[in-house]
């Protein structure tokens, strides 16, 4: 079993900057996958960013060169920093980790962008 938290989301004009964070407890060393997602209202949850137990890293195109996802292991934490905001970024942000075959869910945290 694996315990996720979320905090950090809130309002921020466009431009503006914002970091999630992502505190992970339980079967930590079993985690294979971390990473990122968003649901906008009316829409399906995409992925965000994604981190693996070896480091490789990935982005969805639209966030490229904006955010950044780290992680702290001796915080058991993954971090979204989110620089350049744009209003279609507003979603609900879920943390996520993957204990093969399962994955785990975090409760959300808001993120709204105005324009």
């Amino acid at each position: 079993q694996v315990h996720l938290v979320e905090s950090g989301g809130g309002l921020v004009q466009a431009g503006g900057s914002l970091r999630l964070s992502c505190a992970a407890s339980g079967s930590i060393f079993s985690i294979d996958v971390q990473g990122w997602y968003r649901q906008a209202p009316g829409k399906q949850r995409e992925l965000v960013a994604g981190i693996t137990s070896g480091g490789s890293i990935n982005y969805a195109d639209s966030v490229k060169g904006r955010f950044t996802i780290s992680r702290d292991n001796a915080k058991n934490t993954v971090y979204l920093q989110m620089n350049s905001l744009k209003p279609e970024d507003t979603a609900v942000y879920y943390c996520n980790a993957v204990v093969a075959p399962r994955a785990y869910w975090g409760q959300g945290t808001q993120v709204t962008v105005s324009s």
